[in-house]
């Protein structure tokens, strides 16, 4: 009884011990089946505690600089700034301290003073924002890629509520500048969902495996408030930066070449243009741009031509193909540059070749006149000397039909037209055959340096940041050996007189102290809708391709210019001229490349002759290398075409005389020296067609009324194919000059 009475007593102590005793139980189980297991509702407890108090963060590897031979920073990596306008009033917890935008009215009239935005924008854009309950607001494109400085402008200004995101940009700080060469990147997400630079096209693209680089990580353990753990595991996986990419460009002549071209393109609009500067000696292009181009940073232009002309087209080189046509000729031992000939026509089974000046010709010319003529017919008889067979060797010796091997991504080949008889003949001065302007310069390489021809290539070295070492370099490498050294140098000179000569259309290009050696060419334009060449004075491809100095060239620099916008008294090698001289005189003195000694090179001060002995004035203009021309009988001076100014040698002073009016042979002048006269002379001026005077109704040297009216006739490109107004320097070919057989405008389909 007393043990019954106890139990009755304490029943309460004995539940609860039961109770206590199933739970500790249960307890006790699940412990031990979660020390066993490690999963808990199929779950892995290490990897989900792993998952919750670890962190990671990315480390963006720096995508590689391209830089000039130098050093000079041609496209980089740079950080720039969002700017972003927190709307929610929620984020000010301190009235004092406000972190969201309190007023803006002031917010757009500051923002305004550093952003390209206007104020009503800016002011628009957080009104509407506000009005929308949006959390934050951004101002479009102007309110990115905002600079380190001006971001700090901003914040000095202190504005609530104006905060600043971080990014990295791909910057080209030169703006354009070889934009087609270079190229351009731009952001893309990846996979682990950082943003990163890809190259869309040229070097940014074809480079982009050396360019990018590898992302790092950096793991470590927090606590539930995200604060580091002290006695955590860390680990770091190092960023890579990816290579550096050294062009053997040259940031100062680029930049002489970019300048020249945006003065010609802003002055001539022409369709097309490109130039192209390379060191001969080691293949290296030292420059390299063309228009249209664009603005790599904006992009802007982008749309008016994606690819790069210089390396991807082809084109029918013009009178420039014969400088190589010249070189087998001098090979081959048949130029005799004092041998002579009837220029004018010449017959190729029944096609006439004719010469630019309508098929005139000059008469009996020596082979080296016709050469500094750009005679069609001097190089169609230097075929036939040549042989068909053995000139097709040189074509190739010199790498036409055939891609230069460039460290450049869709290289065209061109085509060397090369079938039938009249094809064969039109090669040999530049028509029909198509090149590209990488093999015209690689070619021109066997002629500036002693006939070791070098294969044109644009990147210098590679070299990976991380370690500094160099994983790839450019080398100089001969590709052929078309002519020997004693043939460069004669082709040299021959060229050079077409600069130098009276008779030379290379005289435009003509640089004070230096001796330049070198062929224009005035190539026709295949007219996509016809089969035909397209007619016109502007229609052509003016071009010029020059090395300097003469003797010993240190620098090539090739230059074309299709379809300039011409006045009426200028010619299609004046735009050409003013890209050709001014970067070749630039680069030299640049590369310290001294002038010659030469007098005749130095600008002469014009006086005023008036009442002088003309006998006298003309024997002392003559001594300083001005070329007088007399109107009229008399011994007298009573008037001349300039005064008080500078001329250069060669050029011409009219003067006229106290005795009976006479007018020179007008034959080749210009126009603008034809008003001179006219001027002077104060006769009625009558003008029909462009570029060279060809006719004059007035006898030269007989003596005139000067009421008589002066009527000339200029050849013109309308009426001839292949012709240069500017230089004689096209080809004539079209179908009113053919008298029987093939039509070669017909018959010959320029092909890239």
């Amino acid at each position: 009884m007393p043990i019954l009475k106890a139990i009755k007593q304490n029943w309460g102590a004995y539940l609860l011990f039961m109770v206590f005793g199933a739970l500790f139980f249960v307890l006790l189980t699940r412990f031990l089946t979660l020390q066993i297991t490690g999963e808990a509702e199929g779950r892995d407890l290490a990897a989900q505690a792993q998952a919750q108090y670890e962190r990671e963060r990315i480390l963006e590897a720096e995508r590689g600089k391209i830089v000039d031979r130098n050093g000079d920073v041609i496209a980089e990596d740079t950080s720039t700034y969002k700017i972003v306008a927190i709307l929610n009033e929620d984020m000010t917890t301190n009235a004092n301290d406000p972190h969201h935008v309190v007023d803006p009215e002031k917010t757009a009239s500051t923002l305004a003073d550093y952003l390209e935005i206007p104020r009503e924008q800016i002011l628009s854009t957080l009104n509407e924002g506000a009005k929308e309950n949006r959390f934050q607001v951004e101002f479009g494109t102007e309110g990115k890629d905002i600079p380190l400085e001006i971001k700090n402008k901003i914040e000095d200004e202190d504005l609530p509520g104006i905060f600043f995101l971080q990014d990295l940009k791909r910057f080209y700080p030169n703006g354009i500048f070889s934009s087609h060469l270079i190229g351009f990147a731009r952001p893309e997400e990846q996979d682990d969902g950082t943003v990163n630079a890809v190259g869309q096209m040229g070097i940014e693209k074809n480079l982009d495996n050396y360019l990018k680089g590898t992302n790092g990580k950096f793991e470590f353990e927090t606590d539930a408030r995200g604060y580091l753990l002290p006695s955590s595991n860390q680990n770091m996986k190092k960023a890579k930066d990816g290579n550096d990419v050294y062009l053997t460009l040259d940031k100062k002549i680029q930049t002489f070449l970019e300048d020249a071209m945006s003065q010609v393109a802003e002055e001539y609009s022409p369709k097309q243009m490109y130039g192209i500067v390379a060191d001969p000696k080691t293949g290296e292009i030292l420059a390299m741009s063309q228009r249209p181009t664009f603005d790599p940073d904006t992009r802007e232009g982008l749309s008016d031509n994606w690819y790069n002309q210089i390396v991807e087209s082809t084109f029918e080189p013009g009178s420039t193909f014969k400088t190589f046509s010249l070189a087998a000729a001098v090979e081959e031992g048949v130029f005799n540059p004092n041998a002579t000939y009837p220029s004018g026509t010449y017959d190729v089974l029944g096609t006439l070749i004719r010469d630019h000046n309508n098929g005139a010709g000059w008469g009996e010319i020596s082979y080296l006149e016709g050469v500094q003529r750009s005679s069609n017919v001097a190089f169609a008889k230097l075929l036939d000397l040549m042989g068909e067979d053995r000139y097709q060797k040189y074509l190739e010796a010199f790498g036409f039909g055939a891609q230069t091997g460039i460290d450049l991504p869709n290289e065209a080949a061109g085509n060397i037209l090369y079938h039938w008889p009249i094809e064969k003949v039109t090669t040999v001065f530049g028509q029909g055959t198509t090149v590209t302007p990488l093999q015209m310069i690689q070619a021109q390489t066997a002629i500036a340096s002693d006939g070791k021809m070098k294969t044109p290539y644009v990147i210098s070295k590679i070299v990976d940041p991380n370690t500094s070492e160099t994983v790839h370099k450019g080398e100089p490498e001969i590709s052929g050996e078309p002519i020997s050294a004693e043939t460069a140098a004669a082709v040299r000179e021959y060229l050079a007189s077409t600069v130098t000569s009276e008779n030379g259309t290379g005289q435009p290009f003509k640089i004070p102290g230096y001796d330049v050696s070198g062929k224009s060419g005035t190539a026709q334009i295949p007219d996509s809708a016809s089969g035909k060449y397209m007619q016109g004075r502007e229609n052509y491809l003016f071009s010029f391709m020059g090395m300097a100095p003469a003797d010993d060239p240190e620098l090539i620099v090739y230059v074309a210019v299709q379809q300039p916008s011409l006045p009426e008294t200028e010619i299609g090698s004046v735009p050409v001229s003013k890209v050709f001289n001014s970067v070749m005189q630039n680069s030299l003195k640049y590369m310290n490349i001294h002038p010659a000694e030469a007098s005749s090179a130095e600008p002469v001060k014009i006086e005023d002759y008036e009442g002088e002995s003309i006998s006298q004035t003309e024997e002392s203009l003559k001594e300083q290398g001005v070329n007088p021309i007399i109107l009229g009988t008399g011994s007298k001076i009573i008037g001349q075409s300039t005064s008080n100014e500078t001329l250069l040698a060669g050029e011409k002073l009219i003067l006229l005389t106290d005795g009976d009016l006479t007018i020179p042979d007008l034959t080749g002048w210009s126009v603008r020296d034809v008003l001179k006269v006219a001027g002077l002379a104060d006769l009625e001026l009558s003008m029909s067609g462009s570029g060279y005077a060809t006719k004059q109704s007035i006898v030269p040297d007989a003596p005139i009324n000067g009421s008589e009216p002066l009527i000339v006739s200029f050849s013109s490109n309308e009426h001839m194919v292949n012709q240069q107004p500017s230089d004689g320097d096209e080809e004539e070919q079209s179908e009113e000059h053919i008298e029987e057989g093939i039509n070669v405008e017909e018959d010959i389909v320029p092909q890239d």
